[in-house]
């Protein structure tokens, strides 16, 4: 599917990372082991994914009152009246271990798009949840980028 962007030049490969990083449900667990893997820089790699990231977090903050009247909508119209699996384990995890943990375990388990909707929905400000989701997003992008890094020189992939 991607195969035109590992031969494009390097400056369309950030650029295609960017836009994955970017869009809802890509996090950077897959965009930077793919960054890494096309053989760019893990640095570039990294920076550029957060960036993309961070901004589709920052404009789920900032829009959030619009995106939920969107999402309520949306969901009426399809019939999901319930909470869905997502909802539910990110529920259990805000009860347990509330901004900081939901958004620490995020990455791994929902998303940070979908953790930081959550997270909003169950009545956190918009500065704290936008602060631990930058927070997660910059640790996790690091672990990614150092995990991709070494592990796929181990299987001398890279």
């Amino acid at each position: 599917m991607l195969e035109w962007a590992e031969e494009a030049s390097a400056m369309w490969q950030y650029i295609v990372l960017f836009l994955l990083a970017a869009a809802p449900w890509m996090d950077v667990s897959l965009v930077v082991p793919l960054g890494v893997l096309w053989g760019l820089s893990p640095i570039w790699v990294s920076v550029v994914a957060f960036v993309g990231n961070f901004l589709l977090i920052l404009i789920l903050g900032l829009f959030f009152k619009q995106i939920s009247e969107w999402r309520q909508a949306r969901r009426a119209k399809r019939g999901i009246t319930g909470p869905t699996k997502k909802e539910t384990r990110s529920r259990a995890i805000w009860e347990k271990y509330g901004i900081p943990g939901l958004a620490l375990i995020a990455p791994i388990f929902v998303g940070t798009d979908i953790a930081a909707v959550l997270a909003l929905t169950f009545g956190a400000s918009k500065i704290r949840v936008v602060g631990w989701m930058t927070v997660s997003l910059a640790l996790w992008t690091i672990v990614f980028a150092v995990g991709s890094v070494y592990g796929f020189s181990f299987l001398n992939v890279i």
